[in-house]
């Protein structure tokens, strides 16, 4: 099973009010494990960056004028994350940004049925205890100390450990490997023979009894000798 962890960040809380995405990263997982393949993609958002938003990523206008707007990155997007289920923390945030972006070039949305929201999850597993991806990661004992400021890419990463913990741990099954499927129309395999193959004698031969019976004489009271003596 293929689903795609995804996390962006953006230049405020309300694309309603013209906030944009600046950044995209995300991460592939198979049977909920990272395969190493991975999407990141810094976005021009074509307006300025609010203060309080740059002191959350840390990006800046000049720097993200260097790199390509969305209508210039969504094929590639849309081509990595393809038809699987998204993985998002605070899934509602991410969707209403990728959404927007999307109906300004008039693309279809994704659904929000595509998307498995982590917070969610948390809340279900953890009543009433903090949800956040930082509060997840000290739960779950994740290394966050790379996360100095929010980066699409690296909470992506962090984001599919803490997945696999809510999930209930790297071993999701009792299955060491996923099982092939195998094709309805295949037949079934004909038992297979064992091969026969004569008994095997357990009896001592004559020239076996004799050797026992050497040894035998050669230990002082041995117990054999004395129960010949008792027959």
């Amino acid at each position: 099973m293929r689903e795609v962890v995804l996390d962006t960040e953006t230049t405020g809380l309300e694309p309603e009010k013209g906030h944009r995405i600046v950044e995209i990263g995300a991460v592939e997982l198979w049977n909920h494990v990272p395969t190493g393949r991975t999407y990141h993609q810094y976005i021009n958002p074509e307006r300025d960056m609010p203060a309080e938003a740059a002191r959350v990523h840390g990006l800046t206008s000049e720097f993200l004028a260097r790199h390509p707007i969305f209508a210039e990155i969504v094929d590639d997007f849309l081509a990595f994350i393809g038809e699987d289920p998204l993985v998002i923390h605070n899934a509602a945030f991410d969707l209403a940004f990728l959404n927007a972006e999307l109906a300004r070039l008039g693309r279809p949305p994704i659904p929000p049925a595509r998307a498995i929201d982590t917070l969610e999850l948390a809340r279900a597993r953890f009543p009433g205890q903090p949800a956040s991806l930082d509060a997840l990661c000290r739960r779950f004992g994740i290394d966050a100390s790379a996360r100095t400021l929010h980066g699409a890419l690296l909470d992506s990463q962090l984001l599919a450990e803490v997945y696999l913990h809510l999930l209930g741990g790297r071993q999701t099954s009792l299955a060491l490997e996923p099982l092939a499927a195998t094709p309805a129309a295949t037949p079934a395999a004909a038992p297979r023979r064992r091969a026969v193959r004569p008994p095997r004698p357990h009896a001592p031969t004559p020239e076996e009894c004799a050797a026992h019976a050497r040894f035998i004489a050669t230990i002082p009271g041995a117990l054999w000798l004395e129960e010949e003596a008792g027959d």
